[in-house]
């Protein structure tokens, strides 16, 4: 195994850094933000709102108005007005984000892809395919 931290190791999945448009709605406040990170299950944010721990709230993809519920499973300190706080989904979901190129482990064997597969559901030609 390569040189991970503790911290790295102990994780489900591989976080991707990517800012993504949310909203996230709780039962006492809405707010838009951009994530901080994603993963299979979950992602950090930044909010300006106190979301109280273990609390569930509803996360909501803007771009493809897809809405899961998610658990929150840490609160940081407050940076520039800003609190980072950590959803956890129930279960897994890969392909709510709809990245194109999630990390491998995202995917246990029920979830794979076939080879040639976006995560949208459409095929990519397969290179050994094509004429030479």
């Amino acid at each position: 195994m390569p040189n991970q931290s503790p911290i790295r190791s102990l994780r489900r999945t591989q976080r991707v850094l990517i800012s993504m448009p949310v909203l996230i709605r709780g039962e006492n406040f809405c707010e838009t933000t951009t994530t901080v990170n994603v993963s299979a299950h979950g992602c950090l944010v930044l909010l300006n709102a106190k979301a109280p721990d273990n609390d569930q709230v509803f996360l909501v993809n803007t771009r493809t108005a897809e809405e899961i519920p998610a658990n929150v499973v840490f609160r940081g300190n407050p940076k520039d007005g800003k609190i980072p706080v950590g959803l956890a989904f129930a279960e897994a979901s890969p392909v709510f984000w709809r990245i194109n190129f999630p990390p491998d482990d995202w995917f246990n064997s029920a979830e794979r892809r076939r080879p040639g597969a976006t995560l949208t559901g459409e095929t990519t030609p397969n290179p050994s395919s094509r004429p030479k």
